[in-house]
């Protein structure tokens, strides 16, 4: 009889990591029109705790909103929201597409909720990040890994 290990995912914890929102222009820039050039990055990575079934999956948002000549910032957000997942008994692409993916996704709201309240309470109008499909962006970053691995393979040739 073979002994199937059981797949488990779970959620453990969710935290923020770090938090920061510059406004290096106060008080001037409230003193200017409000037309802003808002500039958005996404960046999330997985990693192993221990040597355990445990992952700290951290998501960082950074939201950059400046003048529409990009002479002066309003302001800088920096986002860091974390969680700890236990994933157990699922292995190679499977885990790779929870962890790079679905675990983000998890995440995301929370660190919508942080950016939200760090610009509003500086007093700028309210800053809500419009949804994310990481399952698309997952599987862009997948090709884009495969295309470049193909490359260097030809190259090597």
């Amino acid at each position: 009889m073979a002994d199937e290990q059981q797949q488990v995912f779970q959620l453990q914890r969710l935290y923020l990591k770090d938090a920061s929102f510059e406004c290096p222009g106060a008080p001037d820039v409230f003193l200017q029109e409000w037309k802003p050039k808002v500039n958005v990055q996404l960046n999330n990575g997985a990693r192993r705790i221990g040597e355990g079934d445990e992952f700290e999956v951290e998501l960082t948002v950074t939201v950059t909103a400046k003048d529409e000549r990009e002479e002066k910032t309003f302001y800088l957000v920096e986002v860091k929201q974390a969680g700890i997942f236990t994933v157990k008994g699922i292995d190679g692409e499977e885990r790779a597409q929870l962890l790079g993916a679905y675990c983000p996704n998890m995440l995301f709201p929370y660190v919508r909720e942080v950016v939200s309240d760090l610009v509003a309470k500086a007093s700028f109008p309210q800053m809500v990040l419009q949804p994310i499909n990481f399952d698309a962006l997952y599987q862009q970053q997948r090709q884009q890994q495969a295309a470049q691995a193909e490359a260097a393979g030809e190259t090597v040739q």
